[in-house]
């Protein structure tokens, strides 16, 4: 059955919240058709019903709906095919006091989500991701009854496994970073994807010593961002699946605007210094970049600090944190002087971050199992968004709770952002990485214009009452809102 690019199911939760974590693994409240052996819980799982419900309403095996043999995922793989579900899990804590809850994927819906891929039946499904490096990824698994989602399937023998997809991951003795672990995993779990001069980066490679990404070493991106190469590392289980459920935590983004079904991509590749965020100093600068809005002298050193500190002082746990600590200083005393002053590209004149989405976005789709990109689709992709508590404020790492009570599935991870804009109340025309979304351009992945996708979403939106509206990143306030 032809899928409409233009599908896009909500479901709105009657509270927003999700179960407590004593009804982990969250089963379901309600004896479904397709799970008549299934245990019930005795307290009410909502977001179990409205992740069934979106998948159901997204048009998904439709004519077996309400029978024991409705298998929405089995519509988009074969039985033995290979699926990876792809969360977010960007940190194991809130750097803000925002909690947990609107930070990652709650397991509550990875409940679900991995319910549905099992019962079609695939021969492997890997759930990972790849935070930042500073990520303790033990301590991630350990919230919100996550640990107990993944034995309720591995205790059934179901081919489960979890994956962290970093190559590098910050070492610290508890109280300060010492340092930096490289080669977490071996080159070959993963393969490189150039796309060339098809790259949405090749316009800005004049000055490709000016590619960054925070608390790396820019000289190792310069090995594979540079006029006519644009390289991106993808995780092999990646592009060996034949589905990629995409599980984002909808949230505004400090560096992005808003981060959700295009944005969770990064966490697809191995290395982050294969992915450009922001470039060196602003653009009335002397090096014309867009780190920060309008050049200045502390501004200027932080960067330059920082730009030391990653490149010839990570083996120095002394000097590294000294270097950071008179940088990061800098960047605060500028702000005092001025609120609007940013560091990391976190600002709306960012015209770097939303390439490097796109990008990996058209990788997914095009690229085969050998990084070869080929004008058809090679894999399937589906999006499955938590919102139930959405993150609003200094997201990605610093969010505040936003009580939607929303979740919602796409076909097209563009209109999945889209209908993500309007939730938060953000306008999608104003936000670089959806504007830029729908361009027509090779390896793309929507036929449509962004305004299509915009009256879709309007009209789905209208049938719901109004949503509260998201307070924007610092650097984005008052240039994307409605």
């Amino acid at each position: 059955m032809p899928i409409a690019p233009t599908a896009v199911a909500l479901e709105r939760l009657p509270r927003a919240e999700y179960p407590p974590v004593t009804a982990a693994p969250y089963d379901p409240s309600e004896a479904f058709p397709e799970w008549p052996t299934g245990r019930v819980a005795s307290a009410p799982n909502p977001v179990f019903a409205a992740v069934r419900a979106a998948l159901h309403n997204l048009g998904l095996d439709a004519a077996r709906y309400g029978t024991p043999q409705w298998n929405p995922i089995g519509e988009l793989i074969q039985p033995g095919g290979r699926v990876v579900v792809k969360p977010n899990w960007v940190l194991h804590y809130n750097q803000g006091e925002g909690g947990m809850d609107c930070m990652i994927t709650h397991p509550s819906v990875l409940r679900v989500v991995l319910d549905y891929v099992f019962l079609a039946r695939p021969s492997r499904v890997v759930l990972g991701d790849a935070p930042l490096q500073g990520c303790n990824f033990e301590q991630m698994l350990d919230h919100g009854g996550l640990r107990s989602v993944i034995r309720h399937f591995q205790a059934q023998g179901l081919p489960l496994e979890v994956q962290d997809f970093r190559r590098t991951v910050m070492k610290d003795d508890g109280r300060y970073k010492t340092g930096v672990s490289e080669n977490q995993h071996p080159e070959h779990d993963y393969v490189q994807v150039d796309l060339g001069t098809e790259s949405l980066l090749e316009p800005l490679s004049a000055n490709w010593k000016a590619f960054r990404v925070t608390v790396y070493d820019p000289r190792k991106m310069w090995r594979h961002h540079r006029p006519g190469r644009h390289q991106y590392l993808l995780a092999r289980e990646v592009l060996e699946a034949d589905l990629v459920v995409n599980v984002p935590k909808l949230k505004v983004h400090k560096k992005a605007g808003m981060t959700c079904c295009l944005k969770n991509l990064i966490g697809i590749n191995g290395n982050k210094e294969y992915l450009p965020h922001h470039r060196k100093g602003a653009p009335d600068g002397r090096v014309a970049g867009d780190n920060y809005e309008y050049a200045h002298w502390k501004l200027s050193l932080a960067e330059n600090l920082l730009d030391a500190a990653n490149a010839w002082f990570r083996g120095m746990p002394g000097l590294y944190r000294l270097l950071e600590r008179v940088a990061w200083r800098l960047m605060v005393k500028r702000r005092s002087d001025d609120p609007s002053a940013q560091l990391e590209g976190s600002w709306y004149g960012n015209d770097t971050i939303w390439r490097t989405c796109l990008d990996l976005n058209r990788a997914l789709l095009h690229a085969d199992r050998a990084g070869r990109l080929q004008p058809e689709a090679q894999r399937r992709e589906l999006s499955i968004v938590d919102a139930v508590v959405a993150g609003q404020g200094e997201g990605p790492l610093a969010p505040e709770p936003l009580a939607t009570g929303a979740v919602y599935a796409a076909h097209n991870p563009a209109i999945g952002d889209v209908l993500g804009a309007g939730l938060l109340g953000l306008d999608a025309r104003k936000i670089p990485l959806l504007q830029h979304a729908f361009d027509a351009v090779a390896y793309g992945f929507s036929s449509l214009c962004l305004q299509e996708a915009q009256d879709c979403v309007d009209g789905l939106l209208h049938s719901f009452a109004p949503f509260p509206p998201a307070r924007a990143p610092h650097g984005w306030a008052g240039h994307i809102e409605k």
